[in-house]
């Protein structure tokens, strides 16, 4: 009878213990929902309330986790430097690392961390994330892209650390009347950054034809590449930089006119009538 009886209560308590865990489950469940609600309301402080209550009600629940991490990355002021901000930023990555850490390669964590990184201004983290996306996907066109970018951003701001102590402006034309120290500097900072700039947003044009804002990037680009092709033993090749420059910058304007114009045809055109 005791054995009888205690076997009775355990299945009573696992019973109750399921419903228990079905309930938070529910709980949870509507938690999301609600942290939803406030998100697309752009309430992302409620929104990270509500899905912090639903992980504690569910810790498992991958969806919620992710949510509360975008809610924190929605947080995030581009380029701002305060403390306040990098803290928001650190909650957001810190989120999204958890979600990594159960499945690596989770394209929106790791697309979300990307971007955070690239806001605060951590450019090679932002890289490192950008090229673990083209590790699952190399034809991922905007991953191309957007190394090209970190990589022109970086090089530019090389550029401009040269030149502001001398109070120069950069001419975009190889800036030619920097120093040979000057010269030998930019090619040490730069030529890495150039090609590899290069290299992923010709991947990104090769992938997408029309990708009009790659083609205005390698303009950019060849720019910078033109400052690397410095003194005067290099001319014929700045030259030549400036030349792709510009016959990338034409490419971009017929791009653009292109992609325009079909967006007018699928967006613009209003409703037809039969004749």
């Amino acid at each position: 009878m005791k054995f009888t009886a205690r076997i009775s209560v355990t299945a009573g308590l696992l019973v109750l213990l399921a419903s228990t865990v079905g309930c938070d489950k529910l709980k949870a469940r509507d938690q999301l929902n609600k942290g939803i609600a406030s998100f697309k309301n752009n309430q992302y402080e409620d929104a990270a309330n509500h899905f912090q209550n639903s992980i504690r009600l569910d810790p498992t629940y991958t969806t919620a986790k992710l949510y509360l991490a975008t809610s924190y990355a929605y947080q995030v002021v581009p380029n701002l430097d305060t403390a306040d901000n990098m803290a928001i930023a650190k909650k957001a990555i810190d989120g999204f690392q958890e979600v990594l850490t159960n499945n690596p390669n989770d394209l929106t964590a790791l697309k979300q961390v990307a971007t955070i990184y690239r806001n605060i201004k951590k450019y090679p983290e932002a890289k490192e994330y950008e090229h673990r996306l083209l590790v699952i996907d190399p034809n991922d066109a905007e991953a191309n892209y957007t190394v090209g970018v970190v990589d022109w951003v970086e090089s530019y701001n090389n550029t401009q650390k040269l030149l502001m102590p001398v109070n120069k402006v950069d001419d975009g034309l190889g800036n030619i009347a920097k120093s040979k120290q000057d010269c030998a500097t930019i090619q040490q900072e730069n030529t890495d950054l150039v090609k590899d700039g290069i290299d992923s947003l010709e991947k990104a044009v090769q992938i997408r034809p029309n990708y009009d804002d790659a083609m205005q990037y390698l303009n950019l680009m060849y720019r910078r590449k033109a400052d690397i092709d410095c003194g005067p033993s290099n001319d014929a090749a700045r030259k030549a930089d400036i030349a792709a420059a510009e016959d990338w910058s034409k490419k971009a304007m017929g791009a653009r006119k292109v992609n325009e114009a079909a967006k007018e045809a699928k967006y613009g055109g209003g409703v037809k009538m039969d004749q």
